[in-house]
């Protein structure tokens, strides 16, 4: 459902990024060999170096706008800019620079697309690529984008309710937890092939939830952006938006979920398990082994060299929706 009221969580035109600050800060950032998180990882090759990959005659993909309700709460808002965001990616699986995904995925083929939906429900279903967009009323959700190596977007996600969905599955009283997993096709993601380029990942991509948090009217199944359906980059035809975790568990490209009983494993926390949780909550408290988390860069208006730093809130901000689900918890020791 759409949050109406306004809530702390509700963004302000000062955070939103302007577009040339982006592209001077991340050209600056790869002259000087930052990669963020990536870093624990080996270089990505170079298109050179991969030729077998890719061509020179690379077809461009198609977004198609979509109908949806527009999110009114934050419809007066300047928005991040598209650009940005579509050309700004984590997504190994199309290489581990942020600039690669744009690049190698534009020969991403979305249809035919299967989503299986099973484990632990009443009532297993498979979607189609017309179902992504046509089984629930579509509509905007601007959020905020936090990612672990402590910079952050706002985005205007088009999508519906994870729990819409799960309900259509029926959980049963063994359903503890929601799994996802990304497409595993090597042909048409370079990363998965050459390990290398993939940053090292164990492939397909794996992450989850625990029910509860899957079925808060936050979470969010988003088939687009600014509009329109999502670009391969962003994880078409359809991703996973939980908006007070670190960017990486809203996992991209999803062919499957699973109701289980038991926690699975996850991808990051497979890889490195003393810096990626499982629950993964943006905590400005629980510093990353190798750097703080009290602040975030928020790219905005200003020049190149203003600090733009700003204090990371618990939550991301969303700490009136969601911090009843970790009551108890003590988020140090499940980080």
């Amino acid at each position: 459902m759409l949050i109406k009221t306004p809530q702390r969580s509700q963004l302000i035109e000062s955070d939103v990024t302007n577009e040339s600050i982006y592209h001077d800060r991340r050209s600056l950032l790869k002259n000087m060999g930052f990669l963020g998180a990536g870093a624990l990882m080996n270089a990505a090759l170079s298109k050179n170096a991969n030729a077998g990959f890719f061509s020179d005659e690379v077809p461009s993909f198609k977004t198609q706008p979509l109908s949806y309700k527009q999110d009114s709460a934050n419809q007066g808002l300047v928005k991040t800019p598209e650009q940005k965001v579509i050309s700004h990616n984590n997504f190994y699986e199309f290489g581990a620079k942020k600039d690669q995904p744009v690049e190698l995925a534009q020969g991403f083929n979305v249809d035919p697309w299967k989503l299986t939906i099973s484990g632990e429900c009443d009532n297993p279903i498979t979607l189609d690529y017309d179902d992504l967009t046509k089984l629930f009323p579509l509509e905007e959700r601007i959020y905020r984008l936090r990612c672990v190596e402590a910079w952050s977007m706002v985005v205007p996600w088009i999508g519906f309710s994870l729990v819409d969905l799960l309900k259509k599955v029926a959980p049963n009283s063994r359903a503890k937890y929601v799994a996802f997993e990304t497409l595993y096709d090597p042909k048409q993601m370079p990363g998965q092939a050459n390990r290398r380029l993939g940053g090292g990942i164990k492939y397909p991509y794996v992450e989850a939830l625990r029910i509860d948090e899957a079925m808060n009217p936050l979470t969010l199944m988003s088939v687009g952006l600014y509009g329109k359906t999502l670009p391969p980059q962003n994880g078409a035809p359809i991703r996973l938006v939980v908006p007070w975790k670190y960017g990486f568990k809203s996992i991209k490209s999803i062919v499957a979920i699973k109701l289980l009983e038991h926690q699975p494993s996850t991808t990051w926390k497979n890889l490195a398990p003393k810096e990626y949780g499982f629950y993964a909550n943006v905590n400005p408290n629980h510093d990353h082994p190798r750097w703080s988390q009290e602040s975030e860069r928020r790219i905005t208006s200003g020049g190149l060299f203003t600090r733009n730093r700003i204090a990371t809130l618990p939550f991301n901000g969303y700490g009136e929706e969601v911090a009843h689900l970790y009551q108890g918890m003590d988020l140090s020791k499940h980080y």
